[in-house]
């Protein structure tokens, strides 16, 4: 059964996974329609739009405009079909003409979230603004055509300085233990660096979308996976969706197997999801940090204790919600009993029953 997690910028009700529209046309239109109708049945709600041929767009259309005001769509301001395949622009006229051919070809008249596509470098920023794009964004948003405003890019220092000016909705994000440790072409800014964009974006409410959530299906194969073992799908979306900040993951799917195999995560027991393989390659400075696995579980005591530090790191961070969920938990940290067991069961190094004292101390438990 699908689950949903709450926008809380805009109220939006979404799925926890979605589909990534990358290569979908690959698998030839009809099979691509079925696909796509299989997902809005088995209650996926949201779909990225970042195709990678403009071979994708009338297939969308043809599978989901009856259900169009049930479903939502990210729309890339900068993803350029004007040529059919993909290209990336910080032209004007191009995105226009690319963007109204988009909306053409999906039947709709609106975009529910309008991206400030692809700024993986400090100064594309500066000429996205300087080329009028994100003006343009900004009118189509007064015009009721654009509902939210998104942001997607791959590094982030570039993530901190557009939402220092920028009152986004929504963040597309890579999100994978491969790039969270270091490994890979887009695996930008170290293990701190990344967690606080998570951290952020938890704190003011800005829901990420995840991109390559298999790292371009490498973390599928053990051959080329950084970590000489392949991890599942499953595995993979666990992982993206214990994060802060995580509304949805958006994995690739071209046929109808796929979505479903996509839609079996919810019938996966606790250890087919279980990630902690990957404590085996932590970089130095993400040893002893909990990532909020579970691989505690269970406590004797009853203690959430992933949650309990989620809430934790998030207050530190300034996040007066999280604080408010912590004292709200059933068992907090005051009620553990100090038995260790956390302490030999956690892959990552980390003394849960000291951060449970840590914990204590800081929300005045003791």
């Amino acid at each position: 059964m699908m689950r949903y997690r709450i926008c809380r910028k805009t109220g939006d009700c979404i799925s926890e996974i979605g589909i990534g529209s990358s290569y979908m046309y690959e698998a030839g239109r009809a099979e691509a329609v079925k696909a796509l109708r299989k997902a809005y049945e088995g209650g996926i709600n949201y779909f990225d739009l970042a195709a990678g041929d403009g071979a994708s767009f009338p297939i969308y259309g043809e599978a989901l405009r009856d259900v169009r005001k049930e479903i939502f769509f990210q729309i890339h301001f900068g993803a350029d079909y004007t040529k059919g395949t993909y290209g990336w622009t910080l032209d004007l006229d191009r995105i226009k003409k690319s963007v109204d051919w988009q909306l053409k070809e999906l039947h709709t008249d609106y975009i529910d979230y309008g991206f400030i596509h692809c700024q993986d470098e400090a100064g594309d920023w500066e000429k996205y603004k300087r080329n009028g794009v994100y003006d343009y964004i900004l009118s189509l948003k007064e015009k009721g055509v654009v509902r939210h405003i998104g942001l997607s890019s791959h590094t982030p220092s570039v993530i901190h300085r557009i939402l220092d000016e920028v009152d986004a909705d929504m963040l597309m994000f890579s999100v994978n233990p491969a790039y969270d440790y270091g490994h890979g072409e887009y695996a930008n800014g170290g293990v701190d660096e990344r967690a606080e964009v998570y951290k952020r974006c938890e704190k003011e409410g800005i829901g990420i979308s995840v991109m390559k959530p298999f790292s371009g299906g490498q973390l599928l194969d053990s051959s080329l996976s950084p970590f000489g073992t392949a991890l599942s799908p499953y595995q993979c979306i666990r992982y993206a969706l214990d994060k802060p900040g995580i509304l949805t993951v958006l994995p690739g799917a071209q046929s109808v197997k796929q979505v479903e195999e996509l839609l079996a995560y919810y019938e996966m027991p606790e250890e087919a999801l279980d990630y902690s393989l990957i404590a085996d390659f932590a970089p130095a400075q993400a040893e002893g940090k909990c990532v909020y696995c579970n691989h505690c579980r269970p406590c004797p005591a009853g203690l959430d204790i992933g949650l309990i530090n989620k809430y934790y790191d998030l207050a530190k961070a300034g996040d007066e919600m999280a604080a408010e969920h912590y004292r709200t938990l059933d068992k907090t940290a005051a009620d553990c009993v100090g038995c260790g067991h956390c302490d030999n069961r956690c892959p990552f190094d980390v003394e849960q029953s000291y951060r449970m004292s840590e914990i204590r101390k800081y929300f005045g438990e003791m």
